[in-house]
Protein backbone atom coordinates (compact mmCIF):
# COMPACT_ATOMS: atom_id res chain seq x y z
CA UNK A 1 0.00 0.00 0.00
CA UNK A 2 2.74 2.21 0.96
CA UNK A 3 4.26 1.59 -2.60
CA UNK A 4 1.29 2.82 -4.34
CA UNK A 5 0.59 6.13 -2.85
CA UNK A 6 4.34 6.68 -2.84
CA UNK A 7 4.13 5.83 -6.91
CA UNK A 8 0.49 7.91 -7.53
CA UNK A 9 2.33 11.25 -7.42
CA UNK A 10 5.17 9.36 -10.39
CA UNK A 11 2.13 7.74 -11.87
CA UNK A 12 -1.25 7.55 -13.69
CA UNK A 13 -2.12 4.08 -13.42
CA UNK A 14 -0.64 1.35 -11.02
CA UNK A 15 -0.98 -2.33 -12.44
CA UNK A 16 -0.80 -5.25 -10.44
CA UNK A 17 -0.68 -8.94 -11.58
CA UNK A 18 -2.53 -10.98 -9.16
CA UNK A 19 -0.33 -14.40 -8.06
CA UNK A 20 -1.11 -17.84 -8.71
CA UNK A 21 -3.61 -19.24 -10.48
CA UNK A 22 -7.15 -17.28 -10.88
CA UNK A 23 -9.40 -19.19 -8.76
CA UNK A 24 -6.54 -18.99 -6.12
CA UNK A 25 -6.55 -15.99 -5.70
CA UNK A 26 -10.30 -15.02 -6.63
CA UNK A 27 -11.72 -17.41 -3.82
CA UNK A 28 -8.71 -17.80 -1.17
CA UNK A 29 -8.61 -15.25 1.53
CA UNK A 30 -5.83 -13.29 0.87
CA UNK A 31 -7.09 -12.61 -2.80
CA UNK A 32 -10.16 -11.43 -0.58
CA UNK A 33 -7.91 -9.87 1.52
CA UNK A 34 -5.34 -7.88 -0.94
CA UNK A 35 -8.68 -7.29 -3.43
CA UNK A 36 -10.55 -5.47 -0.71
CA UNK A 37 -7.44 -3.60 1.12
CA UNK A 38 -7.18 -2.15 -2.25
CA UNK A 39 -10.72 -1.50 -3.52
CA UNK A 40 -11.26 0.53 0.11
CA UNK A 41 -8.20 2.91 -0.93
CA UNK A 42 -7.78 3.65 -4.37
CA UNK A 43 -10.06 3.66 -7.60
CA UNK A 44 -9.31 -0.04 -8.35
CA UNK A 45 -10.54 -1.83 -11.57
CA UNK A 46 -10.11 -5.55 -12.38
CA UNK A 47 -9.10 -6.60 -15.54
CA UNK A 48 -9.37 -9.92 -17.07
CA UNK A 49 -7.13 -10.72 -19.74
CA UNK A 50 -8.09 -13.71 -21.88
CA UNK A 51 -6.22 -16.05 -24.54
CA UNK A 52 -8.05 -15.24 -27.92
CA UNK A 53 -6.30 -17.39 -30.02
CA UNK A 54 -7.29 -20.09 -27.65
CA UNK A 55 -11.06 -19.25 -27.52
CA UNK A 56 -11.78 -19.87 -30.59
CA UNK A 57 -13.98 -22.90 -30.02
CA UNK A 58 -17.64 -21.90 -28.25
CA UNK A 59 -16.95 -24.31 -25.24
CA UNK A 60 -13.56 -23.02 -24.61
CA UNK A 61 -14.84 -19.35 -25.00
CA UNK A 62 -17.75 -19.77 -22.60
CA UNK A 63 -15.57 -21.35 -19.82
CA UNK A 64 -13.56 -18.15 -20.04
CA UNK A 65 -16.91 -16.05 -19.72
CA UNK A 66 -18.03 -18.17 -16.47
CA UNK A 67 -14.41 -17.42 -15.29
CA UNK A 68 -15.08 -13.72 -16.00
CA UNK A 69 -18.24 -13.79 -14.50
CA UNK A 70 -17.48 -14.95 -11.18
CA UNK A 71 -14.68 -12.72 -11.02
CA UNK A 72 -17.09 -10.02 -11.44
CA UNK A 73 -19.41 -10.78 -9.03
CA UNK A 74 -16.77 -11.77 -6.12
CA UNK A 75 -14.71 -8.46 -6.82
CA UNK A 76 -18.25 -6.38 -7.30
CA UNK A 77 -15.52 -3.95 -9.06
CA UNK A 78 -15.29 -2.12 -11.94
CA UNK A 79 -14.57 -4.80 -13.96
CA UNK A 80 -13.04 -5.02 -18.64
CA UNK A 81 -12.29 -8.22 -20.01
CA UNK A 82 -8.76 -7.71 -22.35
CA UNK A 83 -8.87 -10.12 -25.35
CA UNK A 84 -5.46 -10.35 -25.93
CA UNK A 85 -3.16 -11.90 -28.93
CA UNK A 86 -5.28 -10.03 -31.60
CA UNK A 87 -2.00 -9.80 -33.53
CA UNK A 88 -3.02 -13.74 -34.33
CA UNK A 89 -6.79 -14.06 -34.57
CA UNK A 90 -8.70 -11.07 -34.32
CA UNK A 91 -11.70 -10.80 -31.92
CA UNK A 92 -14.34 -9.62 -33.83
CA UNK A 93 -15.87 -13.10 -33.88
CA UNK A 94 -15.73 -13.24 -30.16
CA UNK A 95 -17.58 -9.83 -30.07
CA UNK A 96 -19.85 -11.16 -31.89
CA UNK A 97 -21.14 -14.23 -29.66
CA UNK A 98 -21.24 -12.17 -26.67
CA UNK A 99 -23.78 -9.72 -29.00
CA UNK A 100 -25.42 -12.02 -30.92
CA UNK A 101 -26.89 -15.25 -29.36
CA UNK A 102 -27.94 -17.12 -32.57
CA UNK A 103 -24.46 -16.48 -33.99
CA UNK A 104 -23.07 -18.20 -31.03
CA UNK A 105 -26.04 -21.35 -31.26
CA UNK A 106 -24.73 -21.92 -35.03
CA UNK A 107 -21.18 -22.25 -33.62
CA UNK A 108 -22.13 -24.45 -30.99
CA UNK A 109 -24.32 -26.70 -33.17
CA UNK A 110 -20.96 -28.12 -34.47
CA UNK A 111 -20.81 -29.45 -31.45
CA UNK A 112 -22.57 -32.60 -30.03
CA UNK A 113 -20.83 -33.20 -26.71
CA UNK A 114 -22.16 -33.03 -23.23
CA UNK A 115 -20.55 -30.17 -22.70
CA UNK A 116 -21.25 -28.13 -25.86
CA UNK A 117 -24.80 -28.88 -24.36
CA UNK A 118 -24.38 -27.51 -21.45
CA UNK A 119 -22.80 -24.50 -22.77
CA UNK A 120 -26.04 -23.94 -24.68
CA UNK A 121 -27.92 -23.59 -21.30
CA UNK A 122 -25.21 -20.99 -19.45
CA UNK A 123 -25.36 -19.02 -23.02
CA UNK A 124 -28.76 -17.92 -21.94
CA UNK A 125 -27.83 -17.06 -18.59
CA UNK A 126 -25.11 -14.58 -19.66
CA UNK A 127 -27.27 -12.27 -21.80
CA UNK A 128 -27.70 -9.96 -18.96
CA UNK A 129 -23.71 -10.46 -18.10
CA UNK A 130 -22.68 -9.75 -21.38
CA UNK A 131 -24.32 -6.45 -21.91
CA UNK A 132 -22.93 -4.37 -19.42
CA UNK A 133 -19.51 -5.76 -19.83
CA UNK A 134 -16.60 -3.79 -21.38
CA UNK A 135 -14.41 -4.87 -23.94
CA UNK A 136 -11.09 -4.41 -25.60
CA UNK A 137 -8.71 -6.38 -28.00
CA UNK A 138 -5.30 -5.67 -27.78
CA UNK A 139 -2.32 -7.09 -28.71
CA UNK A 140 1.05 -7.34 -26.20
CA UNK A 141 3.26 -7.80 -29.04
CA UNK A 142 2.33 -4.82 -31.44
CA UNK A 143 0.58 -2.84 -28.71
CA UNK A 144 -2.26 -2.11 -30.77
CA UNK A 145 -5.53 -1.36 -28.99
CA UNK A 146 -3.60 0.08 -25.90
CA UNK A 147 -4.98 3.71 -26.56
CA UNK A 148 -8.60 1.84 -26.08
CA UNK A 149 -7.81 0.25 -23.25
CA UNK A 150 -6.74 3.05 -21.23
CA UNK A 151 -9.48 5.18 -22.02
CA UNK A 152 -11.59 2.20 -20.54
CA UNK A 153 -9.59 2.26 -17.40
CA UNK A 154 -10.06 5.85 -16.91
CA UNK A 155 -14.52 5.51 -17.26
CA UNK A 156 -13.78 2.25 -15.15
CA UNK A 157 -12.15 4.47 -12.54
CA UNK A 158 -14.68 6.93 -12.55
CA UNK A 159 -17.17 4.46 -12.38
CA UNK A 160 -15.59 3.42 -9.06
CA UNK A 161 -15.64 7.20 -8.06
CA UNK A 162 -19.51 7.27 -8.74
CA UNK A 163 -20.68 3.65 -7.85
CA UNK A 164 -18.88 1.61 -5.94
CA UNK A 165 -16.62 4.45 -3.53
CA UNK A 166 -20.12 5.09 -1.92
CA UNK A 167 -20.39 0.91 -1.22
CA UNK A 168 -17.14 0.86 0.03
CA UNK A 169 -17.69 3.73 2.28
CA UNK A 170 -20.90 2.68 3.78
CA UNK A 171 -19.86 -0.89 4.40
CA UNK A 172 -16.40 0.37 6.24
CA UNK A 173 -18.78 2.86 8.72
CA UNK A 174 -21.01 -0.26 9.14
CA UNK A 175 -18.01 -2.61 10.14
CA UNK A 176 -16.76 0.33 12.48
CA UNK A 177 -19.81 0.73 14.53
CA UNK A 178 -20.40 -3.04 14.75
CA UNK A 179 -16.84 -3.15 15.96
CA UNK A 180 -17.23 0.31 18.65
CA UNK A 181 -20.73 -2.36 19.57
CA UNK A 182 -18.75 -5.12 20.38
CA UNK A 183 -16.28 -3.31 22.62
CA UNK A 184 -18.89 -1.54 24.63
CA UNK A 185 -20.34 -5.08 25.03
CA UNK A 186 -17.05 -6.67 26.33
CA UNK A 187 -16.25 -3.72 28.73
CA UNK A 188 -19.35 -3.86 29.74
CA UNK A 189 -19.21 -7.76 30.70
CA UNK A 190 -15.24 -6.37 32.09
CA UNK A 191 -17.12 -3.86 34.41
CA UNK A 192 -19.18 -6.91 36.01
CA UNK A 193 -16.39 -9.05 36.22
CA UNK A 194 -14.71 -6.50 38.82
CA UNK A 195 -18.28 -6.55 40.49
CA UNK A 196 -19.06 -2.93 42.36
CA UNK A 197 -16.83 -0.45 40.51
CA UNK A 198 -17.18 3.50 41.34
CA UNK A 199 -14.72 5.25 38.41
CA UNK A 200 -15.30 8.77 39.82
CA UNK A 201 -12.84 8.08 42.72
CA UNK A 202 -10.35 5.67 41.02
CA UNK A 203 -9.09 4.05 44.29
CA UNK A 204 -9.06 0.52 45.52
CA UNK A 205 -8.69 -2.03 48.15
CA UNK A 206 -7.18 -5.48 47.21
CA UNK A 207 -6.18 -8.47 48.89
CA UNK A 208 -2.59 -9.65 50.29
CA UNK A 209 -3.26 -12.56 47.37
CA UNK A 210 -3.55 -9.53 44.65
CA UNK A 211 -0.24 -7.77 45.58
CA UNK A 212 1.71 -10.69 45.75
CA UNK A 213 0.39 -10.61 41.83
CA UNK A 214 2.63 -7.51 40.77
CA UNK A 215 1.85 -8.15 36.97
CA UNK A 216 -2.24 -8.89 37.84
CA UNK A 217 -1.77 -5.30 39.71
CA UNK A 218 -0.37 -3.43 36.74
CA UNK A 219 -2.96 -5.03 34.00
CA UNK A 220 -5.77 -3.91 36.39
CA UNK A 221 -4.43 -0.42 37.30
CA UNK A 222 -3.82 -0.18 33.57
CA UNK A 223 -7.23 -1.28 32.54
CA UNK A 224 -9.48 0.77 35.10
CA UNK A 225 -7.18 3.88 33.35
CA UNK A 226 -8.94 2.43 30.20
CA UNK A 227 -12.11 2.17 31.62
CA UNK A 228 -11.63 5.38 32.67
CA UNK A 229 -10.80 7.08 29.15
CA UNK A 230 -13.44 4.89 27.14
CA UNK A 231 -16.13 6.16 29.21
CA UNK A 232 -15.03 9.90 28.77
CA UNK A 233 -13.77 9.72 25.02
CA UNK A 234 -15.70 6.28 23.80
CA UNK A 235 -12.06 5.14 22.35
CA UNK A 236 -9.42 2.60 23.70
CA UNK A 237 -5.95 2.53 22.29
CA UNK A 238 -5.55 -0.20 19.83
CA UNK A 239 -2.53 -1.37 21.70
CA UNK A 240 -3.54 -1.27 25.14
CA UNK A 241 -3.74 -4.82 26.93
CA UNK A 242 -7.45 -3.98 27.97
CA UNK A 243 -8.04 -3.56 23.76
CA UNK A 244 -6.18 -6.89 23.59
CA UNK A 245 -8.71 -8.47 26.56
CA UNK A 246 -11.56 -7.05 24.81
CA UNK A 247 -10.46 -8.39 21.64
CA UNK A 248 -10.09 -12.21 23.05
CA UNK A 249 -12.93 -11.67 23.99
CA UNK A 250 -11.52 -13.92 26.97
CA UNK A 251 -11.98 -13.06 31.15
CA UNK A 252 -9.27 -12.74 33.13
CA UNK A 253 -9.33 -14.94 35.93
CA UNK A 254 -9.44 -14.58 39.64
CA UNK A 255 -10.84 -10.45 38.83
CA UNK A 256 -13.99 -11.08 40.85
CA UNK A 257 -12.28 -12.78 43.94
CA UNK A 258 -9.07 -10.38 44.17
CA UNK A 259 -10.87 -6.97 43.73
CA UNK A 260 -13.01 -6.96 47.18
CA UNK A 261 -13.76 -3.52 46.81
CA UNK A 262 -14.03 -0.47 44.72
CA UNK A 263 -14.79 2.87 46.19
Amino acid sequence: MKFIEKAQNMSKYVLIDTPGQIEVFTWSASGTIITEALASSFPTVVIYIMDTSRSTNPVTFMSNMLYACSILYKTKLPFIVVMNKTDIIDHSFAVEWMQDFEAFQDALNQETTYVSNLTRSMSLVLDEFYSSLKVVGVSAVLGTGLDELFVQVTSAAEEYEREYRPEYERLKKSLANAQSQHQKEQLERLRKDMGSVALDTGTATVTEESREEPAFQNFMQESMAQVCRFQKTGILHPESKLEQYLNAGTRYQGIKHTFVNYR
